[in-house]
């Protein structure tokens, strides 16, 4: 085995594994909840709310398992991933809340999901012993792949090919800073870093309207922009009746 595979296994201590599981499950539970919310605004009976909170759930982690090649993928091994999933379509089916609130959780769901998945993801990728670069790949695919599935299935463009709060980026961020602290020796410190990370970079994005640029004509769009450039004021412009007039000649 390369040495460098030996020095990415090593990386994860074997009790962290179970912390890992569980942060999955959370991200499991947490994104089939948004899935039966998207399935509740296109009017989808029980059976679609169930199927679509499992693609919404479980895609990013069958996705991962799929290109880790570690075997069977642990959704068809372990029934808590399915049952979790199926609960969490269940409860949105079960509970109406207004749409104010509804969305008010779901931009806190959609950012704990972020931060479970891309931890979670880049530690299984460290653990079968590959590299900084694999793990922060699949750490965003984790996070980001369940989403985009359900966008798919139901019809929509993925939301995380943009205007969506630099969600994307934050799960390569995450995922970067859960790296880094694991070869720093000090993979605990980095779930926790990341989970925080997560939660406070997409809330601030969302707050404040951040997305990335989408031409090179681009011009920034968030709150923050808007009140510089009304600041700045429109740049003057000099129409025909504001030029001035040639001095008269003297007779």
């Amino acid at each position: 085995m390369p040495a460098t595979s030996v020095m990415s296994a090593s990386l994860i201590p074997a009790g962290l594994t179970v912390v890992t599981r569980y942060l999955d499950l959370a991200g499991v539970f947490s994104c089939a909840l948004l899935g039966g919310a998207v399935a509740r605004t296109t009017g989808l009976d029980l059976f679609g709310f169930v199927i679509v909170g499992i693609i919404s759930g479980l895609g990013g982690g069958l996705v991962r398992d799929v290109l880790l090649q570690h075997g069977t993928p642990i959704a068809l091994t372990d029934y808590a991933y399915l049952l979790t999933a199926v609960a969490g379509s269940v409860v949105v089916f079960l509970i109406k809340i207004s749409e104010e609130s509804w969305n008010r959780l779901f931009t806190v769901l959609d950012a704990a999901v972020i931060g479970f998945w891309a931890v979670t993801g880049a530690n299984k990728t460290l653990e079968v012993g590959l590299g900084w670069l694999p793990a922060v790949l699949l750490g965003t695919l984790t996070a980001v792949g369940g989403g985009a599935l359900r966008d798919i299935t139901l019809g929509r463009v993925p939301a995380v090919f943009g205007r969506n709060g630099l969600y994307a980026t934050v799960a390569v961020s995450v995922a970067g800073v859960t790296v880094v602290c694991s070869y720093l020796g000090a993979p605990r410190l980095g779930i926790g870093l990341g989970i925080a990370l997560a939660l406070t970079f997409r809330l601030t994005a969302v707050h404040y309207g951040w997305n990335l640029p989408n031409s090179l004509d681009w011009q920034p769009h968030s709150k923050l922009a808007s009140m510089m450039r009304r600041r700045s004021g429109p740049a003057p412009r000099t129409g025909e009746g504001d030029q001035p007039r040639p001095p008269e000649e003297s007779p």
